[in-house]
């Protein structure tokens, strides 16, 4: 399914690219070329381009969400079914129903379809891996020690299966029935028995390996939503103190830092200064909403949206003047790289490891902390639609100091949060379905949280 027949091919193309460097700041912009479309119809041309990956490109065995997909060569890594990506993808099902990209009916089949062979996957105290087969549900090893439990993983289907089941648990019959499954998955993950005793939550367990990684989820990075759904959970949950103890630190969470004009307000792991890959502001916050959400240490709003506004405000600075770096061409975040000799590699972009290489996800999937900023970059993606748009949305990534080199493939974990964080700055559809859940109030309740419903 898609708006534009657009080709991968980018020969043609370079020519429409600037070939000298622009003023600085205007990342590059073409005045001739004006797009048409208004501002909401080029948001529903990317929801739905995007929609494409999780829907034409998913896993045709399980219905889940491929790890990768490369259109160059569409059969590598076709039975990797990537666990966060998929609970990603069960959030992006709902948008293309309120979308109308697809019936309720087709919805609500692929959603079953995913949801039962999650029920029968390999799963580790509850756990789902990293990766799973998707023909076979069983585990594949993301790294030698790692081939069991992946609990941040987890801690993503779980966010999705809770949107997923609150959608439907007041339909048919059928409709609340999936819903039930949704919840009882949830019910069954083993969140406390991930602490080993000690008040913070281990990442990894392998039934060979057991706790070898033996990487503890400490604060600022992506894995909030772990700690939430483990105090939301039924029969499993963790107590405040591992919380306090494990995520916040005691309160060393909190920071003083002021990255390119804005506070941080939390000590960003491995990048206190410069503040880290800006999937940082995603992940976690595809169903917690941050806007209105603080604890005794961090207001979440503010600490998402000056990430987003220090990301971009580090590209209109443009310290190290890569080519065409600007105020319509920024966010720098995990990603596909071009690596020098122009493959493709994989790094976490940030402020403070900056290679030239901008990546789409980041601006777009900011936009409900930085709509204006967000929206000048997606009209200068459009506007570079004949090389930058495929068959399932916006490239991975591109590398404008290497002549607009595109890295010409797809992640599941970063078209996820185009897709719904676009949604949620639309409607709000996932933040409202993950909010209203009672077990994540108890959640939000028990670990002292505050959160005042945006108006």
């Amino acid at each position: 399914m898609s708006l534009l027949g657009c080709s991968s091919d980018s020969s043609d193309a370079v020519a429409d690219i600037p070939d000298e460097t622009p003023d600085e700041g205007n990342g590059g912009e073409n005045p001739t070329t004006e797009p048409d479309l208004t501002d909401e119809e080029l948001l529903d041309l990317t929801q739905e381009e995007t929609f494409t990956y999780f829907w034409d490109y998913a896993n045709a065995e399980s219905g889940a969400a491929k790890e990768r997909y490369i259109p160059a060569n569409p059969t590598q890594d076709q039975h990797v079914v990537a666990s966060g990506g998929t609970g990603f993808g069960l959030m992006g099902i709902l948008v293309g129903i309120e979308r109308q990209f697809i019936s309720r009916t087709e919805g609500f089949n692929r959603l079953s379809k995913i949801i039962n062979f999650l029920e029968g996957a390999d799963r580790f105290h509850g756990a789902w891996p990293h990766w799973i087969n998707g023909t076979t549900g069983k585990v594949i090893p993301f790294s030698s020690l790692d081939d069991g439990a992946d609990l941040v993983e987890t801690s993503f289907v779980a966010q999705g299966l809770i949107t997923v089941g609150e959608y439907f648990k007041n339909g048919s019959a059928e409709e609340q029935a999936l819903a039930q499954k949704a919840f009882e998955l949830i019910h069954g993950i083993e969140w406390n028995w991930f602490t080993q005793g000690e008040n913070v939550l281990y990442w990894h367990w392998s039934p060979d390996n057991e706790f070898a990684i033996n990487l503890r989820l400490q604060g600022y990075n992506e894995t909030l939503i772990t700690y939430v759904m483990a105090a939301a959970s039924k029969d499993f949950s963790i107590a405040p103190e591992v919380y306090n103890q494990g995520w916040a630190q005691n309160g060393g969470i909190k920071s003083s830092a002021v990255a390119y004009g804005y506070p941080l307000e939390v000590k960003h792991a491995g990048a206190e200064q410069t503040g880290g890959p800006l999937f940082w502001a995603h992940y976690s916050y595809l169903g917690l909403n941050p806007f209105g959400l603080s604890d005794a240490n961090v207001n979440y709003e503010t600490a998402t949206t000056n990430h987003a506004l220090s990301n971009y405000a580090y590209c209109v600075q443009n310290p190290l003047g890569w080519r065409d770096y600007g105020q319509n061409l920024w966010g720098l975040t995990a990603s596909y790289t071009i690596n020098a000799d122009g493959s493709l590699g994989y790094n976490a972009h940030g402020p403070g490891d900056d290679t030239g290489v901008i990546s789409p996800t980041a601006a777009l999937s900011s936009f409900p902390y930085t709509p204006e900023k967000s929206m000048a970059a997606l009209r200068r993606f459009y506007e570079l639609k004949n090389i930058l748009l495929g068959p399932a949305g916006f490239y991975d990534a591109f590398s404008p100091i290497q002549n607009y080199e595109v890295a010409e493939a797809y992640l599941a974990i970063d078209q996820g949060p185009i897709l719904v964080m676009i949604e949620n700055h639309r409607s709000g559809l996932l933040w409202k379905l993950f909010m209203q859940n009672e077990r994540v109030q108890a959640s939000l309740d028990k670990l002292n949280f505050t959160y005042t419903v945006p108006q």
